[in-house]
């Protein structure tokens, strides 16, 4: 562990004192920054339980001892051991939206939280969504978020998981709305239920990308990443069995990551509706229940 610094009395200290240490260390960035000194702020600030928008008021802002102190030891192992923030913080950020997370669960860091709270393209009067492979739930969440008058089911296969996705959904009271199964995919739904809107981020990482994943994915579940030889495996089950839980005029959002290729090479008969923002394009889509 890194012994105090005398030097180093604010946080406007601290967080440059973390940007050299990344920078100098070349660590990865792929759990929601891309740039050390998001990198440094997120890690300070979550330590020191401050919301993103406080920076600029607590710049300045002395701290106690045993704060820099934690700081530091946060910054080695991140640095040293490449553990991502989240881990170290108990802590993640999504959209705006806190969650719980351990190495139980993923980091949130889905692109479909962009689909559903700023896109239009759903229909708000939605009653029933289910979310495949919730993971800690976030997204479970923000649909309820989204759709107040919907009722959602948010499966995995991992009680772990699940754990993780209840701890979120009573910080957010939203045990009423939401409701969580074990389930490998469909196989635990009742058979008759339908669903205007299957929402999934499903593991999809195929195994030459798992291979030379960085250091920092070692410390998620495999189960959460790993998508099979093409990374197809779990998405072709997902999409062929949507249709048997889809409402006639429900649909389903998927994210397949960087798998584009892989995706049209096993779907080619399938015509989805891909996002066009550059940093959704070919990692989205939307299949209506009529194009499945």
């Amino acid at each position: 562990m890194i012994r105090n610094i005398p030097e180093l009395i604010c946080i406007r200290d601290i967080i440059r004192y973390a940007v050299t240490q990344f920078n100098k260390n070349q660590i990865f960035f792929g759990h929601g920054n891309d740039n050390s000194f998001d990198e440094a702020v997120n890690l300070i600030l979550q330590t020191l339980k401050l919301e993103p928008d406080l920076l600029e008021i607590f710049l300045d802002a002395r701290l106690l001892e045993k704060e820099i102190s934690l700081i530091l030891d946060y910054i080695e192992k991140r640095v040293k051991d490449r553990i991502p923030i989240a881990y170290l913080t108990k802590e993640s950020w999504l959209n705006g939206y806190k969650f719980f997370v351990d190495e139980r669960v993923i980091i949130p860091r889905s692109y479909l939280a962009e689909i559903l709270l700023d896109k239009d393209i759903i229909d708000n009067n939605i009653e029933d969504i289910l979310d495949l492979c919730t993971g800690s739930g976030c997204l479970a969440i923000l649909a309820a978020i989204k759709f107040k008058n919907a009722n959602i089911d948010a499966i995995d296969i991992s009680e772990d998981a699940l754990e993780v996705a209840n701890k979120n959904i009573n910080l957010y009271r939203l045990n009423q709305q939401i409701k969580t199964y074990k389930s490998n995919l469909y196989s635990s739904l009742e058979k008759n239920k339908k669903y205007d809107l299957i929402i999934c981020n499903p593991p999809y990482v195929n195994m030459e990308s798992m291979n030379i994943l960085p250091k920092e994915y070692s410390y998620e579940p495999k189960i959460a990443l790993y998508g099979g030889i093409n990374g197809m495996d779990l998405i072709e089950k997902i999409i062929k069995q949507s249709k048997h839980y889809l409402k006639d005029n429900g649909i389903i959002l998927l994210e397949i990551g960087n798998e584009f290729n892989n995706f049209m090479k096993m779907f080619k008969y399938l015509k989805p509706h891909w996002f066009h923002e550059d940093h959704l394009y070919k990692k989205i889509l939307m299949l209506k229940y009529d194009q499945l």
